[in-house]
């Protein structure tokens, strides 16, 4: 999909769609478009791919959200797979805000987000991943995942990040080096050139929601942020995302994450 400016306005310009990955656009009344990705098969296996391809042109501002969580089951025939490719023109604004990723034991994910800048552009984008619903007392012991990050500005990488883990998930991320047994996680990046002025006012929200139940710290890159959170439960992670996310937009996040 992409978005263009129209009046002073942000449009959507173009749209295509096909198998189980759907997109809609709810009524915003004036304010920043929502693009809603939905996976209407309910869920990932092994050998699924989904690719989202999203673009804004200069001075736009677009907002890219999910449905729900999406869920990653048993994967028996190989990694699923999930590419997200984003690019930004001059002065645009793009927030990637899908809701949390929930996997499943014995699942494999292979999941991927590549964004382009151009000068001036601005990127805020949160991936969480859960494991297993604590409600229903699931455990993940058998997992592959990888996650890969690339954010380039004007062609130059200023973002690389990749995590995997692979076997039992329970096991590795009970370390103190790792994730001292919390069960989410979860990584945002606010990409824009002013990033450097910003990390005191970042780390005070940080702080203000700091807890047991959901911890978390910011670092300074050149013209970035990078946030990690930890959180006992997926709903202690959405929880302080919610709370952090709200007043670091200074805006209610779209619907779909209320509901």
């Amino acid at each position: 999909m992409r978005f263009a400016l129209g009046g002073g306005v942000t449009r959507l310009a173009d749209l295509e769609q096909s198998g189980s990955a759907k997109i809609r656009l709810p009524k915003t009344h004036g304010g920043a478009p929502v693009a809603v990705f939905l996976n209407t098969a309910g869920g990932l296996t092994g050998g699924d791919r989904l690719d989202f391809d999203a673009a804004t042109g200069s001075g736009t501002h677009a907002i890219l959200t999910t449905q729900a969580a999406e869920r990653i089951y048993r994967s028996p025939d190989g990694p699923a797979e999930v590419a997200s490719a984003l690019s930004a023109a001059e002065d645009a604004l793009l927030e990637w805000l899908p809701q949390e990723t929930i996997l499943f034991d014995r699942a494999s994910l292979t999941r991927s987000l590549s964004v382009d800048l151009a000068p001036g552009a601005r990127l805020l984008a949160v991936e969480s991943v859960v494991l297993g619903r604590q409600a229903m007392g699931e455990d993940v012991h058998a997992l592959a995942f990888r996650d890969r990050w690339r954010i380039r500005r004007d062609g130059r990488l200023v973002f690389a990040d990749e995590a995997r883990i692979d076997g039992d998930a329970t096991d590795i991320l009970a370390g103190p080096a790792t994730a001292a047994g919390a069960r989410a996680f979860a990584t945002l990046v606010d990409c824009r050139e002013d990033a450097g002025g910003m990390i005191a006012a970042a780390r005070d929200l940080v702080d203000t929601l700091r807890g047991e139940k959901f911890r978390g710290g910011v670092s300074a890159l050149p013209g970035l942020l990078v946030f990690r959170f930890l959180a006992d439960t997926g709903h202690d992670l959405r929880a302080g995302l919610v709370a952090l996310l709200e007043r670091w937009r200074g805006a209610a996040l779209p619907r779909t994450w209320y509901c």
